[in-house]
Formats: structure tokens, C-alpha cells, sequence
């Protein structure tokens, strides 16, 4: 497999800083969630309800603001931001091991609207640093990046955790947190290209005249794609605890991880690859045969590779569409949009899919996660087929007839 696309982007000036600073920034994110429930499970003596009550809190938090950081990004640059959100959340972190439950669930929703924009900052610089022909290979080199971070992130919460305490494991998450920011605050990648920079700014446009049909199509088309996902990892876990091999969990996500990056290769590096929406078709339709073959655990990490070699792809394609589809003034809004529907779309799957699965089987649980998302894609393949509105900004791309008319066959 051709690396070319990959060299040519990293080769581009500001981009290798921007991508390892863009990951460490994640990888605290992704360690969180674990860190988060191991300290409310094993020492505030609560139970994993409890500790799901404070993560929906945050998750719902970041849902609801990110398309207001986004705004303010756009407005106001990226330093003002990112020192108010990294001052927000190493303050959280940092104070976490010191709150009573009741005290962590009410602050846990402004925690979460609060928190470091890491992955709405890195697609909106890498669509300033690379030149539109070379973005498709970039986003897949982000979602790599991402994926990464969520194979190491979440094992070092739980060795740090489970060998040290989770106060060493929180208080570390907000030091890297503030770090991370402060790094960020410093070097302060561009968030433009320099033609938007040199640019007249005009008024801002109107949100109904951006967020038209096939932009919300595209949103939608996430938000299925992270309810196929949460709805996989949930059904899972279930299939791995009723076969007595929830102890191969780790493995199992590996797996999946692996495939996952594979695909992003894959799909950054070939000359043309398929767009948002038959992508995610292609993440829902594979994940129902899993049903099938729920156990041995081996048997079970097999067959989840092929879904998941579509999932990296899905989201690269998915900033790429929502990076065209948006005018250059509200892109920081647009991604967090983005943001927003990815997260309603994991809040979604994880009850839904369980709901199926406490009154059926973990194998009709994978059919859940993969019926729901044909749902999504079907509603936003509507949407899509609408025909937009004319271009707000005059630039090309700055709204289209859909996403698969936008993204063409680049992804």
C-alpha cells in the first residue's frame, strides 16, 4: 500500500507539530470515561449507573456547546478559547478526586461544555495547513491519530488507576489537560488558509442559509455512523460476559482498533474511495452477520473486522464533507456541529442497542446497532437528495447539491 499520500501531507510546513500536538491533546479525552468510572465505582463507593449518570452529564455537556466553541472560534481565534477551555478543564480534573458524587454531578454538565475542543481544532487546522487535493489523506492521518489515541489513552487510566490511584490517574488527566492547552496556546496553528486569512470578512452568514439539507444530511449520516459504534463495542462486551471471555475484552477492541486504522490507510492512500454516506451504509450492512458468530472470542474479533475496516474511512469522509459543505465563517461552528452529532449519536446507541440486548440476546444486538444506523443513513440520504441553497460565500464548495455531489469520489 502507497505511503506517498501520507509523506506529501506531513512533508507540508506546520503539519508534523500540528498532528503530534493535535494527539496528545486527545489523549487525555480518550482516558476519561474509564478513569472517570473506576473512581466513582471503587472509591466513592457508588455504582456503575451512578458513574454512567456523571459521564452522560459531560458527554451532554460537550453535545450542546461544541457548536457555541465553535462559534466563539470563529469569532475570536483560537487562543481565547483554548485558554479559557484548558483553564476549565484542568480545574475539573484537578478537583475531581476531591468532590463528594453529588458535587461531581452537578458540575460534570458545564465540565463537559467546557472541555478542550481537541478534535474540532485539529480537522479546522488541517484544513488551514493542506491543500484541498491532499485533505482526504490528512483526515484519514487524523482519524489514525485518533484511534491511536483511543488504544493507549484509556490503558493508561487504568494503570495508572489500578497500580497508583485514581487521584494520581485524575490529577495527571487535568496536568496534561493544561499542558496540552498551553501548548496549544503557544504555538497556535493557523485555523485559516491564507487566502481566508487576507480575505475581506463580510457579515456572517445566516445559520439557515448554511445549514441547509445537505449539511444536516451529512450530520445525521455521523451521527449514525457513532451509534453503529457505540452499539457495536456494547453488544461486544455483551456477547464476550455471557460466553464467560470478558477477560479477552482488550483483545477484542484491539482487534477492532486494527482494522479500524487499516481501513484509514487504506482509504487515505488509494487515488479514489468511496464518500460518507455508502460508507456508513457499509458500516451498518457488516456489522449484522456478527449476530452470527458471537463466540469464541477469537471467532467473534474476526468477524468484526470487516465493519470496522469502515469505520475510519466514515469519519475521515465525514470531516471532509463537512468541511466542504461549510462557508470559511462559520467552519469552527460547522465542525463543532460535527462534534455535537457524533456524541448524540454514541448517547443514542449505548441505550438503545442495550435496551435490545437485556430483552433479547448480545448477537440481536449487533442486528440493533446495524438496523439503526440504516436508519440514520436513509434519513440523510434524503435529506441529501434536496437541492441546496446557493453558495453564501461565492467559494466553491461552500454548499452543494449532497454530500456524495461534494465529496465526489474522494471521500
Amino acid at each position: 500500500m502507497p505511503l506517498q499520500p501520507y509523506l506529501d501531507v506531513l512533508r507540508l510546513p506546520g503539519t508534523k507539530t500540528s498532528f503530534l500536538l493535535m494527539t496528545l491533546a486527545r489523549l487525555p479525552m480518550t482516558a476519561t470515561s474509564i478513569t472517570l468510572t473506576l473512581h466513582i465505582v471503587s472509591e466513592l463507593g457508588h455504582g456503575y449507573g451512578a458513574a454512567g449518570l456523571v459521564g452522560t452529564a459531560t458527554t451532554a455537556g460537550t453535545a450542546l456547546a461544541a457548536p457555541l466553541i465553535g462559534r466563539l472560534i470563529d469569532r475570536h481565534g483560537l487562543r481565547p478559547v483554548v485558554a479559557v477551555c484548558g483553564l476549565a478543564s484542568t480545574a475539573f480534573w484537578v478537583s475531581v478526586p476531591y468532590l463528594p458524587y453529588q458535587a461531581l454531578l452537578v458540575v460534570a454538565l458545564p465540565a463537559g461544555a467546557l472541555v478542550l475542543p481537541a478534535g474540532s481544532i485539529a480537522r479546522q487546522v488541517i484544513t488551514a495547513l493542506v491543500p484541498e487535493p491532499r485533505r482526504r489523506a490528512a483526515y484519514s492521518l487524523d482519524t489514525i491519530s485518533l484511534e491511536t489515541t483511543f488504544m493507549i489513552g484509556p490503558a493508561l487510566g487504568i494503570a495508572a488507576s489500578t497500580q497508583l490511584s485514581s487521584t494520581v490517574a485524575l490529577t495527571g488527566i487535568g496536568i496534561v489537560f493544561g499542558a496540552c492547552a498551553a501548548a496549544l496556546y503557544l504555538v497556535d496553528p493557523p485555523i485559516r488558509t491564507e487566502e481566508e486569512r487576507g480575505a475581506t470578512p463580510g457579515t456572517r452568514p445566516r445559520i439557515r442559509a448554511w445549514l441547509g439539507a445537505p449539511l444536516i444530511g451529512t450530520l445525521l449520516v455521523a451521527m449514525g455512523a457513532l451509534f453503529v459504534l457505540m452499539g457495536t463495542e456494547l453488544a461486544a462486551l455483551a456477547a464476550l460476559r455471557e460466553s464467560g471471555e470478558v477477560g479477552w475484552t482488550g483483545v477484542v477492541i484491539a482487534v477492532m482498533c486494527v482494522a479500524s486504522l487499516t481501513g484509514g490507510l487504506i482509504h487515505g492512500a488509494v487515488p479514489r474511495s468511496l464518500s460518507q454516506l455508502p460508507l456508513m451504509v457499509l458500516l451498518a450492512v457488516l456489522v449484522i452477520p456478527v449476530a452470527l458468530v458471537t463466540d469464541p472470542w477469537w471467532l467473534l474479533a474476526l468477524a468484526l473486522v470487516p465493519t470496522n475496516l469502515a469505520c475510519a474511512p466514515t469519519l475521515a469522509a465525514t470531516t471532509e464533507s463537512v468541511s466542504r459543505l461549510a462557508p470559511v465563517s462559520v467552519r469552527g461552528e460547522a465542525m463543532g456541529l460535527q462534534d455535537s452529532a457524533t456524541r448524540i449519536g454514541m448517547a443514542i446507541g449505548a441505550p438503545v442497542v442495550g435496551f435490545v440486548i437485556d430483552h433479547s440476546q448480545p448477537g440481536w444486538g449487533f442486528v440493533a446497532a446495524g438496523l439503526g444506523g440504516l436508519l440514520f443513513a436513509l434519513a440523510g440520504w434524503l435529506l441529501q437528495r434536496r437541492p441546496a441553497r446557493p453558495s453564501v460565500t461565492g467559494r466553491p464548495g461552500a454548499t452543494a447539491p449532497g454530500c456524495s455531489d461534494s465529496v465526489a469520489t474522494t471521500g
